[in-house]
């Protein structure tokens, strides 16, 4: 995995949890919705590079 790839997942699912936490805060289910759909796609992209990796 490269180091702009783990860098932009962990940044993707930190932002998720900026954004559930935000929408926990203001009650808003919309924000919380995206916020968990952000940190999903960053661990799936994560998990995908792992798997690359695993077979180079």
């Amino acid at each position: 995995m490269g180091a702009d790839d783990k860098i932009e997942n962990t940044a993707e699912k930190t932002s998720g949890k900026i954004k559930e936490a935000v929408g926990d805060a203001t009650d808003n289910r919309d924000l919380q919705a995206e916020g968990k759909k952000d940190q999903t796609k960053g661990s799936l992209k994560q998990a995908g590079e792992n798997i690359k990796d695993a077979f180079k």
